[in-house]
């Protein structure tokens, strides 16, 4: 039986498994169960299967992100799976989480999995649980189909993916070694060599508080908070002009964008309030550091805000990471476009817009990443969540077909 015809024989068994991976509601603290799970199911699949604890220290790492009072790692473990090779072969490390977002606004039981028509739809079918499952259904062929690669395969089933990062942190600071790593996100099965950093900020303005009727003696902090917004937005113009010639990104008019999420201030409409707190994300392209990044935030609102602002604010920086980029010519690049084009599936190399743990691999590691996988990314985080099994079936054939000249 030769890898088409095998995979398509699975297309049943791996909607049946997307389902039950939809079904636990995986968010953050919960993802302990997911990983359990898989790592009954990968009995008899793989030469080592482990759940891996993750040390609260974890959250002293300056890497660590959103960090929580009182958070204990004692029920959500990373899950590592291991093939070894015959030897004398290459080495891969396959990544993808198994922790969603919450449920979206309007999202009609989300953890109760639906398909129809070819989709799989519920929380988590496209970001990351299809990805999980083309990772089963690739470690199941390389078994059932008796391919024995030269090189050893890795795989790391992360928590925490989602608010910055941490299971994979966690790995890397078990330390790692491949000659190539493969981070599954959802990227429409393009190839993404490049993908940009971030930095998650929660900025608070103070003000002096009193009635509407005494403008000479009260400081809105909203309108210090608005301030704030406009010097983000003139920065962020500013970065972009200067980001520009950079190879991929330059296909995107605006591939790092900035987003204010929230704005909390005052309690009555005759008032100004004391205090404003807004968050948000701003994206970076990998010309800038986090750390200049992070400098230069401070440093224009502290030059551009005026005397009481730039006395009576803070910030806070809770994620913060460096963009990642792997030319197009690489080996790992061309190679997977091949395996692309023996599959009979796009062989598109693009950038990353929106940010993912391949930096820890290729930066802090310095194992050559690439992202790829099935499902839209504007599919993910929404309501109507969903992926095509075809694409499930498709990339997991290209993974074959890759795993197989790489190794």
């Amino acid at each position: 039986m030769d890898i088409k015809e095998y995979l398509e024989t699975k297309r049943e068994d791996v909607a049946l498994l997307l389902c039950d991976l939809i079904r636990m509601p995986s968010v953050r603290g919960q993802e302990g169960q997911v990983n359990r799970y898989l790592k009954e199911w990968f009995k008899g699949l793989a030469d080592e299967v482990e759940l891996v604890e993750i040390p609260d220290s974890i959250q002293d790492d300056p890497d660590y992100s959103f960090r929580l009072d009182d958070f204990t790692y004692a029920d959500t473990p990373n899950l590592l799976v291991r093939k070894t090779g015959k030897g004398g072969g290459k080495s891969v490390v396959f990544n993808t989480h198994v922790d969603v977002v919450p449920p979206s606004k309007n999202h009609e039981k989300p953890f109760n999995p639906r398909v129809k028509d070819g989709m799989v739809l519920g929380r988590g079918a496209c970001d990351a649980k299809g990805q999980v499952a083309v990772l089963c259904l690739l470690i199941q062929a390389l078994k059932d189909l008796d391919i024995k690669l030269p090189g050893d395969l890795e795989f790391h089933f992360v928590v925490e993916e989602e608010c910055g990062g941490n299971g994979t942190l966690a790995f890397a600071r078990r330390g790692c070694e491949a000659d190539a790593a493969i981070v599954l996100e959802p990227t429409d099965m393009a190839l993404l060599p490049s993908v940009r950093g971030a930095v998650w900020f929660t900025i608070t303005c103070h003000g002096r508080a009193g009635h509407s009727g005494s403008a000479g003696t009260v400081v809105s902090a909203l309108k210090e908070a608005i301030k704030v917004v406009d010097i983000l937005e003139r920065y962020h113009a500013k970065l972009l002009a200067e980001s520009k010639g950079l190879p991929l990104f330059d296909n995107f008019e605006n591939p790092m964008p900035l987003t204010i999420g929230t704005l909390e201030a005052g309690n009555w409409p005759a008032s100004a309030p004391d205090k404003a707190t807004l968050k948000g994300v701003l994206g970076f392209l990998p010309n800038k550091t986090r750390e200049q990044i992070t400098d230069e935030v401070r440093a224009a609102i502290e030059s551009e805000g005026g005397e009481w602002l730039r006395d009576n604010y803070e910030i806070e920086f809770m994620y913060r990471h460096d963009g990642n980029v792997l030319p197009p010519d690489h080996e790992l690049v061309t190679t997977l476009q091949d395996a692309c084009r023996e599959a009979g599936a796009k062989d598109e190399v693009s950038a990353m817009t929106a940010s993912c743990d391949a930096w820890m691999y290729n930066n802090q590691l310095e194992i050559p990443t690439v992202v790829y996988g099935p499902g839209k990314l504007s599919d993910a985080h929404s309501n109507h969540e969903q992926i095509a099994l075809d694409d499930i079936i498709k990339s997991t054939e290209v993974l074959i077909h890759f795993l197989k000249t790489w190794s």
